[in-house]
């Protein structure tokens, strides 16, 4: 992995705080084989400015954790579709056919994760915890090992995943089985939030905040686009989803920028 390097911002004039000016400054340390946890649900969220910033650096041989990796020509899924991905850990991959052909064709490496343990191993990395035990995933591949981690491109399995730790403990007036499960920590977390200040404290919106929060929390850096920033104090402190002590650089992105969604479904004319 690239030796990575934080920007020092001791020199910054007083009062900026956490604030850089564009949102290839904030990647610009990123470098090959880097670790992301990225945030978003779907593609409500996803760090669009800073996804297509780090595009433009060039680097590749990312391992990118998220929720789900794009679809094929918006969020995660353009760094995909450039190749510039090594290891996808996701609990979503079925919106994007660029990702099932890297996948099978043994390009790249896939760690499907339960989506209410990927998110606890984001949590429990971003609080200093180095594992814990869930019973989700006790009695399947997901806790006895075997599931494809990445293909040899003639439809065997290169990698797969490893058998985990179980252990049974007294839970809720009866003995049950539970697996052990490690923490997520990352180089680097990408998030979206639509009101940040300058300290780095970030209030985000309805499904944004599934999956932002406990990505920010478990990278080493975390670079957050906001679409409004307002001064330290503005913020209600107990409307604040993220405190700023999790936050390291701030890119403000404004409130014009494009966002999508993977489907839209209407309802018909005269339809109740």
């Amino acid at each position: 992995m690239a030796e990575q390097t934080t920007l020092d911002t001791r020199d910054r004039p007083r009062g900026l705080g956490k604030v850089v000016a564009s949102a290839a400054e904030a990647v610009s340390d990123i470098g090959d084989g880097a670790s992301l946890a990225v945030g978003g649900f779907g593609l409500s969220g996803n760090p669009m400015a800073l996804i297509e910033a780090l595009l433009a650096t060039g680097v590749g041989n990312l391992k990118v954790v998220s929720n789900n990796c794009g679809v094929d020509d918006w969020g995660l899924g353009l760094l995909l579709g450039a190749g510039r991905l090594a290891k996808m850990t996701a609990s979503y991959v079925g919106e994007n056919k660029e990702f099932e052909r890297q996948f099978l064709s043994g390009e790249l490496e896939v760690e499907l994760t339960p989506q209410g343990t990927l998110a606890e191993k984001l949590r429990a990395g971003g609080s200093g915890i180095a594992a814990f035990f869930t019973p989700t995933g006790v009695g399947t591949q997901v806790a006895e090992g075997g599931l494809p981690r990445r293909y040899d491109g003639s439809g065997g399995v290169a990698v797969a995943s490893p058998v985990k730790e179980t252990r049974t403990f007294p839970f809720a007036g009866a003995e049950r089985e539970f697996v052990l499960e490690e923490a997520i920590t990352t180089d680097f977390a990408l998030v979206h939030a639509a009101t940040g200040d300058r300290h780095g404290n970030l209030v985000f919106t309805k499904a944004a905040r599934n999956f932002s929060p406990l990505a920010a929390m478990a990278g080493r850096v975390c670079i957050a686009q906001v679409e409004e920033l307002v001064e330290p104090g503005e913020l209600d402190p107990d409307e604040i989803h993220l405190p700023g002590i999790y936050v390291h650089r701030v890119v403000h992105v404004g409130k014009n920028i494009e966002k999508r969604i993977e489907k839209r479904t209407v309802r018909k004319e005269g339809q109740v």
